[in-house]
Protein backbone atom coordinates (compact mmCIF):
# COMPACT_ATOMS: atom_id res chain seq x y z
CA UNK A 1 0.00 0.00 0.00
CA UNK A 2 1.65 3.36 -0.87
CA UNK A 3 2.16 5.93 1.85
CA UNK A 4 1.70 9.23 2.14
CA UNK A 5 1.55 12.62 4.18
CA UNK A 6 -1.48 14.90 4.02
CA UNK A 7 -1.24 18.50 5.02
CA UNK A 8 -4.02 20.61 6.13
CA UNK A 9 -4.29 22.64 2.93
CA UNK A 10 -4.93 19.46 0.87
CA UNK A 11 -7.14 17.20 3.70
CA UNK A 12 -8.92 20.49 4.00
CA UNK A 13 -10.29 20.60 0.43
CA UNK A 14 -11.41 17.18 0.30
CA UNK A 15 -13.01 17.10 4.18
CA UNK A 16 -14.69 20.79 3.37
CA UNK A 17 -15.75 19.90 -0.15
CA UNK A 18 -13.82 22.28 -2.10
CA UNK A 19 -13.35 23.28 -5.45
CA UNK A 20 -9.78 22.31 -5.50
CA UNK A 21 -10.62 18.78 -3.11
CA UNK A 22 -11.14 16.56 -6.60
CA UNK A 23 -7.73 17.09 -7.67
CA UNK A 24 -6.07 16.11 -4.01
CA UNK A 25 -8.87 12.84 -3.71
CA UNK A 26 -7.75 10.41 -6.27
CA UNK A 27 -3.82 11.17 -4.50
CA UNK A 28 -5.37 9.86 -1.57
CA UNK A 29 -7.38 6.79 -2.38
CA UNK A 30 -6.34 3.01 -1.72
CA UNK A 31 -3.09 4.96 0.49
CA UNK A 32 -1.91 4.53 4.24
CA UNK A 33 -2.72 8.09 5.45
CA UNK A 34 0.10 9.55 7.78
CA UNK A 35 0.11 13.19 9.49
CA UNK A 36 1.56 14.71 12.03
CA UNK A 37 -0.47 15.31 14.87
CA UNK A 38 -0.15 19.41 14.15
CA UNK A 39 -2.69 18.28 11.48
CA UNK A 40 -5.60 17.62 14.35
CA UNK A 41 -5.49 21.72 15.12
CA UNK A 42 -4.92 23.12 11.61
CA UNK A 43 -8.09 21.21 10.88
CA UNK A 44 -9.91 22.11 13.72
CA UNK A 45 -8.43 25.64 12.98
CA UNK A 46 -10.25 25.39 9.25
CA UNK A 47 -13.18 24.38 10.22
CA UNK A 48 -13.93 27.40 13.17
CA UNK A 49 -12.82 29.63 10.22
CA UNK A 50 -15.52 28.11 7.59
CA UNK A 51 -18.28 28.19 11.31
CA UNK A 52 -17.41 32.06 11.53
CA UNK A 53 -17.90 32.88 7.61
CA UNK A 54 -20.84 30.56 7.42
CA UNK A 55 -22.86 30.28 10.28
CA UNK A 56 -25.42 28.20 8.62
CA UNK A 57 -23.31 25.81 7.54
CA UNK A 58 -21.42 25.06 11.47
CA UNK A 59 -22.95 22.10 12.21
CA UNK A 60 -22.16 20.22 8.63
CA UNK A 61 -18.41 21.29 8.95
CA UNK A 62 -18.61 20.10 12.28
CA UNK A 63 -19.54 16.70 11.38
CA UNK A 64 -17.35 16.89 8.30
CA UNK A 65 -14.18 17.14 10.67
CA UNK A 66 -15.05 14.90 13.53
CA UNK A 67 -15.67 12.17 10.87
CA UNK A 68 -11.77 13.48 8.96
CA UNK A 69 -10.22 13.37 12.67
CA UNK A 70 -12.05 9.95 13.78
CA UNK A 71 -9.50 7.36 14.53
CA UNK A 72 -11.30 4.49 13.28
CA UNK A 73 -10.65 6.94 9.66
CA UNK A 74 -7.40 5.43 8.65
CA UNK A 75 -5.19 8.28 9.35
CA UNK A 76 -1.59 7.37 11.28
CA UNK A 77 -0.78 10.03 13.72
CA UNK A 78 2.64 10.26 14.29
CA UNK A 79 4.66 12.95 16.16
CA UNK A 80 7.74 14.37 14.03
CA UNK A 81 11.31 14.75 16.08
CA UNK A 82 10.88 18.44 17.59
CA UNK A 83 14.67 19.28 17.05
CA UNK A 84 14.57 17.92 13.43
CA UNK A 85 11.62 19.76 12.85
CA UNK A 86 13.58 22.95 13.97
CA UNK A 87 16.01 22.67 11.92
CA UNK A 88 14.37 21.64 8.54
CA UNK A 89 12.41 24.64 8.91
CA UNK A 90 15.37 26.75 9.64
CA UNK A 91 17.12 24.97 6.27
CA UNK A 92 14.35 25.49 3.99
CA UNK A 93 12.57 28.93 5.21
CA UNK A 94 9.29 26.85 6.25
CA UNK A 95 7.38 27.32 9.41
CA UNK A 96 7.78 24.63 11.91
CA UNK A 97 4.08 23.78 11.03
CA UNK A 98 5.01 23.07 7.62
CA UNK A 99 8.40 21.12 8.06
CA UNK A 100 6.62 18.73 10.20
CA UNK A 101 4.92 17.38 7.16
CA UNK A 102 8.26 17.65 5.43
CA UNK A 103 9.56 15.58 8.20
CA UNK A 104 7.23 13.10 8.40
CA UNK A 105 7.17 12.25 4.55
CA UNK A 106 10.93 12.19 4.37
CA UNK A 107 11.10 9.88 7.49
CA UNK A 108 8.67 7.66 6.51
CA UNK A 109 9.92 7.97 2.67
CA UNK A 110 6.49 8.89 1.91
CA UNK A 111 4.71 10.89 -0.82
CA UNK A 112 3.48 14.63 0.26
CA UNK A 113 0.06 16.10 -0.48
CA UNK A 114 -0.35 19.83 -0.89
CA UNK A 115 -1.90 22.49 -1.89
CA UNK A 116 1.52 24.09 -0.42
CA UNK A 117 3.59 25.71 -3.36
CA UNK A 118 6.93 26.12 -1.48
CA UNK A 119 6.11 23.06 0.51
CA UNK A 120 5.85 20.98 -2.50
CA UNK A 121 8.92 22.13 -3.79
CA UNK A 122 10.96 21.89 -0.44
CA UNK A 123 9.67 17.81 -0.20
CA UNK A 124 10.73 17.41 -4.55
CA UNK A 125 14.08 19.13 -3.54
CA UNK A 126 14.76 17.00 -0.92
CA UNK A 127 13.42 13.69 -2.92
CA UNK A 128 16.23 14.33 -5.37
CA UNK A 129 19.05 14.28 -2.27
Amino acid sequence: MRRVVVDASALAAVVFAEEAGSGFAPALEGCQIYAPTVLRYEMQNIAWKKCRRDAGRSRATVEALDRCLDARRGIVWMDPNPSDVVLLAQVTGLSAYDASYLWLAGFLGADLVTADRALAEAHDAFARV
